[in-house]
């Protein structure tokens, strides 16, 4: 069933700490000029993954357990408190998965606050003491237009990650 209003019933948001999938990288990436909708991922190119290790101005963030946990708590409390419905979240070690339903409100804005309040989180629970970020710049914000599609982005984020992570922690 298609959703017929011009709101999408949720966004797929997802964002990755810092340093953690460069252009270059083996998996493939996109960049800002191959960036349209089902457009294959830039192949592989070891120079360029190189180059862009060599931009790093800081460590890579890889994402321990309490810090994973700092921050779903922290995206929960801000779909609470915005009364944003959160229908799925998976938190690995070098990004974090939502399905959320925003209605008028901008994804970009919704991004930002999940990355702001995952930020702070971490600091009050004294898992992050670093002055800067742990985010990679921007994020995808996917709409997702009809129940179909909701379905599928929660299906993508709940079980198309990988097995549970351990706790090394």
């Amino acid at each position: 069933m298609w959703n017929d209003t011009d709101i999408p019933l949720a966004h797929l948001i997802t964002f990755r700490s810092y340093g953690t999938w460069l252009h270059g990288d083996d998996r493939g990436s996109v960049d800002r000029f191959h960036n349209q909708y089902d457009a294959p991922y830039l192949s592989p190119d070891p120079k360029r993954f190189e180059h862009n290790m060599g931009l790093l101005s800081r460590e890579i963030t890889v994402l321990n357990a309490k810090q994973r946990e700092s921050i779903a708590n922290a995206i929960r409390g801000v779909c609470e408190s915005r009364k944003w419905i959160l229908q799925a979240i998976n938190i690995r070690t070098n990004h974090a998965h939502t399905v959320v339903s925003i209605g008028t409100t901008k994804p970009a804005r919704a991004l930002n606050a999940f990355k702001a309040y995952a930020t702070r989180k971490m600091r009050k629970d004294g898992c992050w003491r670093s002055e800067y970020s742990p985010w990679a710049d921007k994020g995808s914000k996917r709409n997702l237009w009809n129940e179909r599609s909701v379905e599928k982005a929660i299906e993508y984020v709940l079980n198309g990650q990988g097995d549970d992570l351990p706790d090394f922690d």
